[in-house]
């Protein structure tokens, strides 16, 4: 290629290149995966530059390492790995939509079916009463295999049903909510545990079943702790970040639509 004369298709390669190292440094950021990402990215650069100063055993020697050590990647970025397909994979349109959405390239004023405002009132009111929830709401990959280990339920999404299931003394509180679209479709369904340690100490059981259903699937989760009355919003397998309900509510209705 040559830099002083480029091509409109390497303009393109270069866009397509830096989109996807973005995106992977976002699937990597703030787990361990960081740390050897950076690493095989630090040996690849140092490969590179002993083949340009033609320095062959070396160069040979890198190449090697990284030959093999693609085997081990499969490994070591399983759950990435995982989370990039199921993005990609995902059988409608809705999804495809989404990735040109984190990305910009695509705009919509479409908002989402599930009713936000009730259930993030729903936790509001149970923070401030102390009482545990943890609600996961589907986006486009299928929950079923979470679904048949709960209680089936179909009935729309209301602010006193979600209290009176989370009740302490309710025999529907263990486990989680199943939230699609607007209904309520199961209860005290059983969710997959993170095995990431990087989680806070302080984040019980509930938070660690959030953080795993996000890791597996594309799920939205809410969690009311019982401790201290917080609420957190869990996606992709992370915390994310919130200074009021309003802002709750605009990252919901951002993420479901």
């Amino acid at each position: 290629m040559d830099f002083l004369d480029p091509r409109f298709i390497d303009i393109v390669d270069i866009v397509l290149v830096a989109f996807l190292l973005y995106y992977i440094y976002k699937l990597v950021k703030g787990t361990v995966a960081i740390n050897i990402f950076i690493g095989i990215v630090i040996v690849y650069g140092i490969w590179r530059l002993t083949e340009f100063l033609e320095m062959e055993l070396l160069s040979t020697i890198l190449g090697g390492f990284l030959g093999v050590g693609m085997f081990a990647l499969i490994v070591v970025f399983q759950q990435e790995i995982r989370k990039f397909l199921l993005m990609l994979g995902s059988t409608n349109f809705s999804s495809r939509k989404r990735i040109f959405k984190r990305f910009n390239l695509f705009s919509s004023t479409e908002g989402p079916e599930t009713n936000i405002e009730v259930i993030v009132n729903a936790c509001q009111k149970m923070g401030k009463e102390k009482t545990g929830a943890l609600i996961v709401i589907k986006r486009n990959n299928s929950l079923d295999f979470i679904k048949d280990s709960g209680d089936a339920m179909e009935m729309e999404v209301n602010q006193p049903i979600i209290e009176s299931v989370f009740y302490k003394n309710s025999p529907l509180h263990d486990g989680a909510m199943l939230v699609e679209r607007n209904k309520i479709t199961a209860t005290r369904v059983i969710l997959p545990v993170s095995n990431n340690r990087n989680i806070p100490l302080r984040f019980g059981l509930r938070h660690r079943a959030a953080v795993g259903i996000s890791e597996k699937t594309d799920a939205v989760c809410l969690v009311v702790s019982e401790e201290n009355g917080q609420i957190s919003y869990v996606k992709e397998g992370n915390f994310s970040l919130f200074d009021t309900l309003e802002e709750l509510k605009e990252n919901l209705n951002s993420d479901l639509s």
